[in-house]
């Protein structure tokens, strides 16, 4: 039936109105992201599905659990970036403690903004550092040992204050070093001048943390904690303990991918806060007493994907699918923002199958106990993109400050994921674009760039196979 006359305007008016809306922002779909358009990235590529199917032998054992044990320990003991905890003497020697503070850091000669854009003044450095009481080290202490009761920033010095090397910078705090994660052993080697702050010495660093985000305990109990059975390993990327009224001391902590936590021991018809645990896992987790002291009590992880009875078996399809658990996670310089770095991301992922990783990147990139191969400066395009063909899930690339997990090769190039605060790349025009990934992103790794002149390629310094023998 044909439309009256006298509606023609009205039908105009909306099929104008309608056009309008169409062509206005956010009534058609959205441009695409710059890193999508640069790199043709498909949504398909953000599941690891889609990367498991192009592997060969997926859920084939690269490392069996006998061995990871036994490249654990050797990297204890070979490793000059870590600390066998248990290796450690009943006396430390004030030498010794001086050294790991030295170590650490620095105050830098250039100018730090904080986190406003002022300059932080010379007397205020002055006072942090002082801060570390140095001259109150003792000559000889007994070895004191605590377990992490929460997840906790690691400090280059006993501050709070974020400081930045360039005027509006707001992410990369030099002052930021690593965390600790709930049950993470230490040990206390110095307090600060204040009383607010410990440094400490973890297995994968040294520095300063919150006093009350530890809790001291007994050597054995504390270096104990890790070894108790039966557990649950995390296997979610930073799920939380179940909200806790009773005690606000295990209330919705932050456990992350990794962790290797015991069950706690309960009767058949017991509750734990108010709450039968049935349908969660009944954690036992450290808590700091009031008097600074170590104890523990049981908190609740929801039963489900989150945790699993044991360490996951090292395989390709489980790198993949353990990797893309933090995809578009924010970057978080030295575990800030409750996320993780470059180093950090890859170390959690290869930690959920039970095999250690130094914490930094440099460390990662030339430790001993590693199968990896080098790349000085001059050596020939030809032969790094020879490396880069025979590149294999799980593979670690390292350019200068950063570090890149293989996830696959399509059309010819590797892929990468990577917890990744910028990101260059050249556009159509060869102009140099920052992509401003700012977390865990999906790339290829051939367009990636330090400038215009050079590629990820030519400035690669190493690549390491975790899981291979050295």
């Amino acid at each position: 039936m044909p439309l009256p006359a006298r509606h023609l305007p009205t039908l105009r008016a909306a099929l104008l109105a309608l056009l309008l809306l169409a062509t206005a922002p956010g009534w058609a779909q959205a441009p695409e992201p710059r890193a999508r358009r640069l790199f043709a990235i498909e949504e398909a590529q953000l599941s690891p599905d889609y990367w498991i199917a192009r592997v060969a032998e997926p859920d084939a054992v690269l490392l069996p659990p006998q061995a990871i044990a036994a490249r654990n320990a050797r990297l204890l003991r070979e490793d000059p970036s870590m600390h066998d905890l248990a290796a450690l003497p009943a006396q430390i020697d004030g030498t010794r403690v001086r050294a790991w503070i030295d170590a650490l850091a620095r105050l830098p000669d250039a100018p730090l903004w904080d986190v406003q854009g002022q300059p932080v003044p010379a007397p205020t450095l002055a006072a942090i550092a002082a801060n570390r009481a140095l001259a109150a080290i003792p000559a000889e202490q007994p070895a004191r040992f605590a377990l992490a009761v929460r997840r906790a920033d690691l400090r280059a010095f006993p501050t709070d204050l974020r400081v930045f090397s360039r005027r509006g910078e707001t992410d990369i705090d030099r002052f930021q070093e690593s965390a600790l994660f709930p049950g993470d052993p230490v040990l206390v080697a110095h307090a600060s001048a204040d009383g607010a702050w410990r440094f400490v010495v973890s297995p994968r660093y040294a520095a300063w943390v919150r006093a009350e985000a530890i809790a001291e305990g007994p050597r054995a109990v504390v270096l104990g904690y890790g070894e108790r059975t039966p557990y649950r390993v995390i296997v979610g990327a930073k799920p939380r303990t179940v909200f806790t009224r009773e005690d606000p001391r295990v209330s919705e902590l932050q456990l992350d991918m990794g962790l290797r936590l015991p069950l706690a021991a309960l009767s058949a018809d017991a509750t734990v806060n108010s709450q039968n645990p049935y349908a969660a896992w009944a954690l036992e987790l450290p808590v700091r007493q009031a008097d600074g002291s170590l104890g523990f009590a049981p908190a609740l992880l929801q039963k489900g994907p989150d945790s699993a009875p044991d360490y996951l078996p090292l395989t390709r399809a489980n790198l993949l699918r353990q990797a893309f658990k933090f995809l578009g996670e924010r970057y978080g310089w030295g575990h800030a923002y409750d996320g993780r770095d470059c180093s950090g991301f890859v170390s959690e992922v290869y930690r959920s199958m039970g095999l250690l990783l130094p914490r930094n990147t440099g460390d990662q990139a030339r430790s001993p106990v590693f199968a990896r191969r080098e790349f000085a400066p001059d050596t020939p395009r030809a032969q790094r993109l020879a490396a880069l063909a025979a590149l294999d899930v799980g593979d670690l690339v390292f350019v200068p400050g950063h570090v890149m997990m293989v996830v696959g090769q399509r059309d010819g190039q590797p892929w990468v994921i990577h917890d990744i605060n910028e990101g260059h790349a050249l556009d159509r025009d060869g102009q140099l674009r920052n992509l401003q990934l700012n977390g865990v992103s999906v790339t290829p790794l051939l367009p990636l760039r330090f400038d215009r002149a050079h590629d990820y390629v030519d400035r690669m310094t190493a690549i390491v196979r975790p899981a291979a023998a050295p």
